[in-house]
């Protein structure tokens, strides 16, 4: 399988992140930051930027797991 096969996979995964979920990490990173005013939208994007990272890199972890690279 090729690597670009699988980018619709991981596409999706990430588009499946909920709005809630993005609201309590944007909450966070607002908070990390001292609770500045007027950065809304930067940290609601760095929020799900940070989401679908993370999830990717669980996808990939999985799927090289399952091919037992890295054991």
């Amino acid at each position: 399988m090729k690597c670009g096969e699988e980018a619709p996979t991981l596409r999706s995964e990430a588009e499946a992140i909920s709005d809630e979920h993005i609201r309590e990490r944007a909450y966070d990173i607002w908070e990390r930051h001292h609770r500045p005013e007027g950065f809304e939208m930067q940290f609601w994007l760095m929020a799900k930027r940070e989401l679908i990272a993370e999830r990717e890199t669980k996808i990939v972890c999985a799927a090289l797991s399952d091919r037992g690279v890295g054991e």
